[in-house]
C-alpha cells in the first residue's frame, strides 16, 4: 500500500477545523484526502519529516505530493480538489503576506467565535 498523496493536518479541538474537515470530508468524492489532528503522534511525525518546525495549534497543513503548504496557502490548495468551492483557489493570486494576515487574524479568534471542542475530532 503506498502513502498517502493529499494529507490535511488541522487542530482537532478547534470548532472552526473541525466543521471545515467535515465540509471538505462531504465533498471529497474521490476519497482522495487523509487527514489528521495536528495534536497526534502521526501529525506531529510528518510535521518533523517536513522540516515542519514553527506550526501551532492554529496553523492548517496540506501536504501534496510530499510538498507541505501551509496556512492560507494550505486550505485555498485543499479547495482545488473539491468541484463546489474550487473557485476558491483564484484567492491563491493574492500576495501570500495578505491571504495570511488574514488567515491569521481569523486563526487567532477561533476559539472565541467557533468555539473549542472538549475532545480532538477524528473523521
Amino acid at each position: 500500500m503506498s502513502a498517502p498523496k493529499h494529507i490535511i493536518l488541522y487542530d482537532g479541538y478547534c470548532e472552526l477545523c473541525s466543521r471545515s474537515i467535515r465540509f471538505v470530508i462531504k465533498r471529497d468524492v474521490q476519497k482522495r484526502f487523509t487527514y489528521l489532528p495536528l495534536q497526534s503522534e502521526e501529525g506531529k511525525a510528518l510535521l518533523k519529516h517536513h522540516h515542519i518546525t514553527h506550526v501551532s495549534d492554529n496553523t492548517f497543513v496540506y501536504i501534496e505530493n510530499e510538498k507541505a503548504y501551509l496556512k492560507s496557502t494550505a486550505a485555498l490548495s485543499v479547495c482545488k480538489h473539491l468541484k463546489s468551492v474550487k473557485w476558491l483557489s483564484v484567492f491563491l493570486i493574492v500576495p501570500k503576506f495578505i491571504r495570511d494576515f488574514v488567515y491569521s487574524i481569523v486563526a487567532k479568534y477561533r476559539y472565541k467565535w467557533f468555539g473549542k471542542r472538549e475532545e480532538c475530532f477524528l473523521p
